[in-house]
Formats: structure tokens, sequence, C-alpha cells
């Protein structure tokens, strides 16, 4: 057994091409940790998102803190802290904190690929603008 310390201090802001705006990750659970599973906390600060992605494995998403929203290409929902999201495996999606909101979440996955894909994009902002409040 292991105890591990989520610490938003031990964040790093990601430099990657599927984030929009100031997003930091910090790995919880990894590779030297579980073979199967893998656990990271990502804060987007004011506003900042992802890219629309896909995964090759189902997702799990839980809302820790602050106010967000998910979208595929046909739905977009406002999540708050306790929330809890399932994306399966294969779904292209976007996940970020509404302007002038910090949100937290917890991803949690087994190893997997991920896939940027942009064709989409300015749909799914148009979803994001009347989503938030």
């Amino acid at each position: 057994m292991k105890l591990i310390k989520y610490d938003p201090s031990n964040a790093t802001v990601s430099a990657t091409p599927i984030v929009v705006g100031e997003v930091a990750s910090q790995p919880l659970v990894g590779e030297v940790d579980a073979a199967d599973i893998r656990v990271t906390a990502v804060t987007f600060r004011d506003g900042a998102r992802n890219r629309l992605h896909r995964h090759s494995c189902d997702q799990v998403l839980v809302i820790a803190e602050g106010r967000g929203i998910i979208a595929t290409e046909t739905e977009a929902y406002e999540v708050e802290r306790g929330d809890v999201i399932v994306v399966p495996a294969g779904e292209l999606h976007w996940h970020g904190a509404l302007p002038g909101e910090t949100m937290i979440h917890l991803s949690i996955a087994t190893p997997h690929e991920t896939e940027l894909c942009e064709s989409a994009e300015p749909v799914l902002l148009m979803h994001a603008e009347t989503a938030a409040p």
C-alpha cells in the first residue's frame, strides 16, 4: 500500500498543444505505482480548457473543486465539485473551467493514447458559451 498526498504546489503547468490557457497537472498514480490505472489531478485556471480530443480507453473525471464544462460534439454540461463524468473510449470531448473560475478534476484512466482532433473546435466553443452562466 502507498499513501499519496495531493499537493497543488507540485503541479506542473502544461505546455502541450492540447491545452488552451493555464492548465497544470500533478500525476498522482503513475506506472511506478500501479500497472493498470493512472490518476492525475488537473487544474484549469480562469477559463482554461483542453482541445477536442479522444482517448483509447474509458476516462472518469471527478470534479474536486470549482466549476467547469465538459462537452462532446453534440452536448455540453456545466459541472461542479462532486460531479463524476464517464467518457467512453473514442468519444470526442473537451473539458475545462468556466471563464473566471478555476476547476480541478481527477482524471482516472488506464494506460492509453490520446488523439487531438481540432476539426470541430468552433462548434464546441459555441456550446461553451451557451453553458456559461
